[in-house]
């Protein structure tokens, strides 16, 4: 007996020790997290016969199409000094893309190109401006609609490209303030949206041998933004749109008098983010609202049946249709969690055949992430915030070293789904906190309202008092705070040094803005249009001089006493470099620790995991240095 009570001992504690070594959470190398996809950007050739898709190779990504019924792989292109960053089928045999050239923003040549590889032209040659499809779809087999600045670089004119020959026609004069285009889905160019800078003016025409016409005018934190025409209601836009109330709907425009005729989808405390129109049925099939993650409400009952069995053959994930042939029986389709970035996938319904296509990111293991939960939590002057909490794997969610991650902005938000910064802080041990501070968007048009020219003043109190909520909640080692951001989210993450050093023990900053002056000077010309609208959200450069000069981190360097991580991008060209450059030997000069380094990180997602690498190994060493080993 007493022989067999010590086995029970010997196998309690084997047991107990088995436990604790299980709860150890592995640490996933850093280029794991931030892989570039091997496959991605994937459509279907109008007819549904062929997949088209972008594969990395080297550092470079090449065209290739795929025969769905014998899968036969043919490769378009063969780039080894350029990138593709946008290409599209125009017809059943042919598609089109551009290269960018590296190093030169928005710069590029255009190319069709048949299915099979054969018969490339350069169709445009941009030396000096800027060239964007408008309408994938051929008109007369032969004209494509896109957008160019190439007669003024500040605007953007329709022009009529016919891809037989090359040749550009000018389809529509830019008259200095039109922002928008929109098409029907004939191709015909039937309504234009101007903009003052501050208001914007909806303009309309019942066929392209009329003149545009106003038809209505709405201050630009108003959204009316149009989503299809009509194919069966004369004169009738299918809009989402705020205008008269705080939250985005869909609506029936009536464009003959500018009014709202009917109202698809509303709801008080939910907000409209997007709506989907098959043109094959001629109607809305269905609109996507956003609470703290992405719903759809159906308009459509087929529609409703075809997201029902794709959540059968992809259950416990989120599915997003990405492309689609023109008869809509062949898709591709997306999935993700914020545990899992995702999957490809190949859906066909008429056969009910589902095929995975790619992994996002394979290196990822959703059992070694960790869920995104919501929060919310009351402003010190009453506003509701809300946001996401990360916490480590198997923590009890008590006294935990915090990182707060502000998202990017002006005009934007942290949605639910895969963050792989999140997961990779998250997989050090870090809990992490997203803020949806005032002036984000997804709220409301009043909420986002809330946050113009409160940049350093109430969007930072918003970051900071979810910090204390932390606190209170003893969630958070109020000794082990850091934050940290990129671009805007760098900027807050500065400010917080300057405003809230006893709160943040270390602030790093990820191409962070520093200056509001430089940053309003960077608006390249074809957004000039809109300065004004810059001036209200962030402030206006000649009268709000002490304002912007107050809420710009790189005056306050004398106010810094917290370690601080700096690197930028030199091939930003929206960041003024010398504004780090003097902040860094300013902070030097007082003895604060620094670390700061450059990259030239492209815009080309395939050439960014070398600096990727560099970027978060070096993120990690400052956050372990100023939070764990303290």
């Amino acid at each position: 007996m007493m022989i067999w009570k010590r086995y029970v001992l010997i196998m309690l504690v084997a047991s107990f020790f088995a436990c604790k070594q299980g709860n150890k959470v592995a640490i996933i190398p850093v280029n794991d997290f931030f892989k570039s996809q091997d496959r991605a950007t994937y459509h279907v050739s109008p007819d549904g016969k062929s997949l088209s898709y972008l594969k990395l190779q080297g550092k470079k990504q090449n065209l290739f199409v795929e025969d769905i019924a014998t899968g036969k792989v043919v490769q378009l292109t063969h780039l080894r000094d350029k990138n593709i960053n946008f290409y599209s089928w125009v017809s059943n045999k042919e598609l089109i893309y551009y290269k960018e050239k590296a190093g030169e923003r928005f710069q590029s040549d255009l190319y069709i190109i048949n299915q099979d590889g054969t018969n490339e032209r350069l169709l445009g040659n941009n030396e000096k401006s800027r060239i964007r499809v408008l309408e994938d779809q051929l008109i007369d087999d032969k004209f494509l609609l896109v957008l160019s600045n190439k007669r003024d670089s500040t605007v953007s004119d329709v022009y009529r490209l016919n891809v037989r020959d090359g040749k550009m026609e000018m389809a529509a004069q830019n008259p200095g303030n039109i922002t928008n285009w929109v098409t029907d889905s004939r191709g015909k160019l039937r309504m234009a949206v101007s903009s003052d800078g501050v208001n914007e003016t909806v303009l309309y025409r019942e066929n392209e041998e009329q003149k545009f016409k106003p038809i209505l005018t709405n201050n630009f934190k108003t959204k009316l933004f149009p989503v299809a025409f009509s194919e069966d209601k004369p004169n009738i836009v299918y809009a989402i749109s705020n205008v008269n109330r705080d939250k985005n709907a869909l609506i029936e425009l009536d464009c003959t008098t500018g009014k709202e005729k009917s109202v698809l989808f509303a709801n008080d405390t939910l907000n409209v983010v997007n709506a989907q129109y098959s043109r094959q049925k001629g109607k809305m099939a269905y609109v996507v609202y956003e609470n703290w993650k992405k719903e759809k409400h159906y308009l459509d009952n087929d529609a409703k049946v075809l997201y029902q069995k794709l959540d059968e053959l992809l259950p416990k994930t989120e599915s997003r249709i990405i492309d689609r042939d023109k008869n809509e029986n062949v898709f591709v389709v997306r999935t993700f969690t914020d545990r899992n970035p995702g999957s490809y996938y190949l859906y066909i319904v008429n056969t009910g055949t589902l095929k995975k296509l790619s992994d996002i990111n394979s290196a990822i293991n959703e059992d070694e992430m960790c869920e995104m939960k919501p929060i919310s939590y009351i402003a010190r002057d009453g506003l509701k915030i809300n946001g996401y909490l990360t916490l480590p794997l198997n923590s009890n969610a008590k006294n935990l070293p915090v990182v707060v991650m502000p998202h990017n902005g002006p005009g934007q938000r942290n949605t639910w789904g895969f963050n792989a910064e999140v997961q990779f802080l998250a997989n050090r041990g870090y809990a992490v906190l997203q803020v949806n501070y005032r002036g984000s968007t997804g709220y409301g048009k009043d909420f986002y309202a809330a946050g113009f020219k409160q940049w350093g003043a109430k969007i930072q109190d918003d970051v900071d008092n979810g910090v204390l909520w932390l606190i209170n909640k003893k969630i958070a080692n109020p000794q082990k705070i850091a934050i940290y951001g990129s671009g805007f989210g760098g900027y807050i993450a500065l400010n917080g040094a300057i405003k809230s050093p006893k709160l943040y023990k270390c602030a790093a900053s990820n191409s962070g803005v520093l200056n509001l002056f430089s940053y309003l000077k960077s608006i390249p010309p074809y957004f000039k249009s809109n300065l004004q609208m810059f001036y209200d959200i962030l402030g206006n450069p000649d009268t709000d001089v002490d304002y912007m000069r107050q809420a710009s981190p790189v005056f306050h360097a004398d106010k810094i006493n917290i370690p601080i991580f700096i690197t930028q991008n030199i091939k930003d060209p929206r960041i003024n470099s010398s504004d780090a450059i003097q902040f860094v030997k300013e902070l030097k000069k007082r003895n604060v620790s620094v670390t700061y380094f450059e990259n030239d990180e492209t815009p080309f997602p395939m050439n960014r995991e070398e600096s990727r690498q560099r970027v978060y190994t070096a993120l990690e060493q400052f956050l372990e240095s100023n939070l764990k080993k303290k």
